[in-house]
């Protein structure tokens, strides 16, 4: 990267022509000692594996795994990652109480084609020394990823710049999130006022609302993430850019009738698999 000063192109604009997240370049470790680290990496895999547990439930898992332990101390690392103990949700994005919340409008509807709805969601990803947030932009009836960037913060940016590059594939109808501040702002609301595209919003303390972003990260961390511990975010973006090409494009769906999401999104012809008995 070029220093800003001695040279036209903004940090911004470099970071496009390369390719690269601004998260990147500006990416320093967050300060987290080794202890809160490793027990923020232990809680959510636990709530990962069980979203519907609480504070409480998490805690006795803990102290059964070795971890000395209070539920003050699960509570509080639990509200730093943004899991809820009310409801089985990751509510990493936070309202902004000054911004506007949509209507849910996707009750009873039927998701019958691409391109209908898409939604978006952030998540807490683990690194070696460190942790980042993920978010993905996802087609509701294909669960094709149409974007996704890291960073380790919480701003709007790394969010409006995802659907930036969703919306290279088209437009969807409806676009879904949660009612957190990055989804809200003006940046975000903006720029799907200005494509023509209606905004829902999950009903607050909702968990299924938004269910198929929250089986692709289920999907992303054992698949992924707990299996490369990754090092930094440009190590992460490498690995992860590597997943989510196979996700898309190799990995079989079940609900999909054992199509990828690449081929239900296109309309590509169904291929003959033959299951093991």
């Amino acid at each position: 990267m070029v220093d800003r000063n001695e040279n036209k192109i903004s940090i911004r604009g470099q970071c496009k022509l390369l390719g690269l997240s601004r998260s990147t370049v500006y990416y320093q470790p967050v300060p987290v000692s080794e202890f809160d680290l490793r027990l923020m990496n232990r809680t959510d895999e636990i709530f990962t594996k069980h979203p519907f547990f609480g504070s409480r439930k998490i805690c006795e898992y803990l102290n059964l795994d070795g971890w000395d332990v209070g539920r003050d101390k699960v509570r509080s690392v639990m509200l730093n990652l943004g899991l809820e103990a009310i409801y089985p949700r990751r509510n990493l994005s936070k309202r902004n109480q000054a911004h506007t919340v949509y209507p849910y409008l996707l009750r009873d509807v039927d998701i019958i084609r691409p391109n209908q709805v898409w939604s978006a969601d952030i998540t807490y990803i683990r690194l070696s020394h460190g942790f980042v947030y993920l978010t993905a932009i996802i087609d509701w009836h294909s669960r094709y990823v149409l974007s996704w960037k890291l960073s380790n913060t919480l701003d709007s940016d790394f969010c409006v710049e995802a659907l930036e590059e969703a919306l290279g594939y088209g437009r969807p109808e409806i676009f879904n999130t949660d009612q957190g501040s990055q989804f809200t702002s003006e940046a975000f609301t903006g720029l799907l006022h200005k494509n023509g595209i209606k905004i829902s919003m999950d009903g607050k303390g909702r968990a299924l609302d938004n269910i198929f972003v929250e089986r692709l990260w289920r999907s992303v961390k054992y698949e992924d993430i707990y299996l490369n511990g990754y090092y930094s975010i440009p190590e992460a973006e490498l690995g992860l850019e590597g997943y989510f090409e196979f996700y898309n494009n190799e990995r079989l769906h079940q609900a999909l009738k054992y199509r990828t999401p690449a081929e239900v999104y296109t309309g590509s012809e169904k291929r003959q698999i033959t299951l093991c008995a």
